[in-house]
């Protein structure tokens, strides 16, 4: 058995020995292989460079992939294809700046309409893309440098791709291809490889909030009692009126000066319908506009529950705000007349008793907000809010479908503030807040607003936001679109490398200020200004979230987040209550995709 042993051992040993020898020669070849292949690469540098070039490229598609359906039909035929003269086509970056109210946000898709849409568009029409490439973004390597979402603005940002641009007055002939609120402030040349994506090295965005949004909940609501309810039983009900001191008479007085009036007018019957009405609803309405009208679909109250305590159907702030958004709702319904059967002849729908004292006090309390002017004392607490967001944060729970463990969620904050002096637009008062940060991500802006908002108007201890970083879902609501406006994106690092090394110019909006100012006044301010007078966003998105029966938003009370139902986590479906304050699934993209 041993000899038998020792000759299987000897005979594998041989056979190892031939084997390794084997093995040594193929490896002794491929090294010498591999060592010539690198002293030709290292003699012409062709293939380092080529490979280096077809990376580089690979990112650029991948950023600028579209998904599915997302090609447009070229509008040219084989024949006026063929005919076209061929041109030469240059790396740029295009500054640009838009409106965003009516459309589905910055990324082309052809199902929707988007501001890529528009601006690719007038490229094609201008001459500054070939026939041959109109029916695919992709095929000029276009990215774009902040995504933005639906109906938000931007007086600046930039998109890179290949374009042709030895036409004299190209930027005049792509902006008379394009509608008022969409402008082309200048078009530069930029390397080979440019990505404004990638290349970017911050973004600054502002927004543009009403004060009232920083009163404290209207007492009779439910997240308002909730609010004493907490302080009461853990002992704190001081320090949370302490909070509160300098808008503590707010709603006393408004009840005075606004409310009260209208009510004495009413039978006592009628008075307290009227009062249980608007401070039990959970949908509010715009109190400008009529009910629908007959045969009209009815949006659904939060509160409608199952025997079993599920919401059955919900609509919120996010999604109210984007029907009133959207071109096709964006007319006042109160000028939507009915039909009278009879003759034919159009008639304003009449109001029942009820429905015209709700309207009329509603109408009141909106008046009285707008009258509300934010003291020195309440606008430092907002400061000191957005403060708490500076340096490197873990922002899972601003976004969607982040876990606190992706790196990705971590984003650094340069700077947050708010501007001391106040804007006055038709009796309303505005604040201007500023972000400087590295990248952001779907949501995350208006998700902090929102946060720094409901713990002024709350009471809440700033602590709270540093709470949020850490390991736990809480459910953010977003802040209307309307405000947030993308002001620029910073280039400094290849702006260096463009004027040293590439001689190239600067990407730089400066040159064009003068036009840019006047562009945001005109079309940017002067339309948040005009559809928050019309449509109340504001106020509708508090007004819900102080009315929403639900334990997700009770993180805001002295409890802490241990008294708020978790938000779910990632990869999990939403609920419905998720949905209704903005957190569900929607169509502007989703894992936690970057904003810019």
């Amino acid at each position: 058995m041993t000899a038998t042993a020792t000759a299987k051992t000897g005979s594998a040993g041989i056979t190892g020995g031939v084997m390794g020898k084997a093995e040594g020669a193929a490896v002794t070849t491929r090294v010498r292989g591999s060592r010539g292949q690198q002293r030709r690469a290292g003699g012409n540098g062709v293939d380092k460079r080529k490979r280096n070039e077809d990376e580089q490229e690979a990112k650029r598609r991948k950023i600028a992939e579209f998904g599915e359906g997302a090609v447009p039909e070229s509008p040219f035929s084989k024949e006026e294809i063929a005919a076209e003269e061929r041109r030469p086509k240059r790396k740029v970056a295009v500054l640009i700046g838009y409106a965003g109210s009516g459309y589905k946000g910055m990324q082309i898709n052809t199902t929707e309409k988007t501001i890529e849409g528009d601006l690719f568009a007038a490229f094609v029409t201008a001459g500054a893309i070939s026939k041959a490439n109109a029916d695919d973004p992709k095929k000029s390597s276009l990215v774009r440098c902040a995504r933005t979402d639906k109906g938000v603005h931007a007086a600046g940002n930039v998109i890179s791709l290949k374009m042709i641009i030895d036409e004299e007055g190209i930027v005049e002939k792509i902006n008379a291809a394009l509608p008022p609120q969409i402008r082309v402030w200048g078009i530069e040349r930029t390397n080979a490889s440019f990505s404004c994506y990638q290349t970017c090295d911050s973004r600054w965005y502002e927004y543009l909030i009403p004060t009232h949004s920083f009163l404290p909940p209207h007492p009779q609501s439910y997240l308002a009692k909730k609010l004493v309810d907490s302080a009461t039983a853990e002992g704190n009900l001081e320090s949370y009126n302490s909070r509160h001191e300098e808008v503590a008479s707010f709603w006393g007085e408004t009840e005075e000066k606004y409310i009260k009036p209208i009510l004495e007018k009413l039978d006592p019957a009628l008075r307290s319908s009227v009062m249980a009405a608007i401070h039990t609803e959970d949908v509010v309405e715009n109190p400008d506009e009529e009910k629908p009208l007959s045969g009209d679909p009815v949006t659904p109250a939060l509160n409608s529950e199952s025997e079993g305590g599920q919401v059955k159907e919900s609509t919120g702030p996010d999604s109210a705000a984007d029907a009133k958004m959207s071109p096709q709702t964006t007319d006042d319904k109160k000028d939507l007349p009915a039909t009278t059967a009879a003759t034919g002849e159009k008639t304003p729908k009449p109001l029942t008793p009820l429905e015209a004292a709700i309207k009329e006090v509603k109408a009141a309390y909106i008046k009285a907000k707008k009258a509300y002017r934010i003291s020195d004392t309440r606008r430092e607490r907002v400061q000191e809010a957005l403060s708490a967001y500076v340096g490197t944060r873990n922002f899972h729970n601003y976004t969607i479908q982040k876990s606190f463990k992706e790196d990705s969620a971590k984003r650094f904050i340069r700077s947050f503030s708010v501007n001391p002096e106040p804007v006055y637009v038709n009796d309303t008062e505005w604040l201007s807040l500023k972000v400087h940060g590295q990248s952001f991500m779907m949501h995350q802006i208006r998700k902090m607003v929102a946060m720094a908002a409901l713990v002024v108007r709350c009471g809440t201890p700033i602590e709270r936001i540093n709470e949020s970083y850490q390991n736990h879902k809480i459910s953010i609501p977003k802040a209307p679109g309307l405000g947030l406006l993308l002001e620029r994106p910073v280039f400094d690092s290849y702006n260096k490398r463009a004027v040293e090394d590439l001689q190239r110019e600067k990407i730089d909006f400066t040159k064009y200020e003068a036009q840019i100012n006047e562009f945001k006044q005109r079309e940017i301010y002067e339309r948040i200004y005009r559809e928050e007078e019309k449509e109340n966003q504001f106020h509708t998105f508090f007004h819900h979230i102080d009315h929403y029966r639900s334990e997700y938003f009770l993180w805001v009370t002295s409890t802490g987040i241990s008294a708020a139902k978790q938000a779910l986590g990632k990869g999990e479906l939403a609920s419905k209550a998720d949905e209704a304050v903005g957190l569900g699934s929607e169509d502007e993209g989703g894992n936690g995709a970057e904003e810019g």
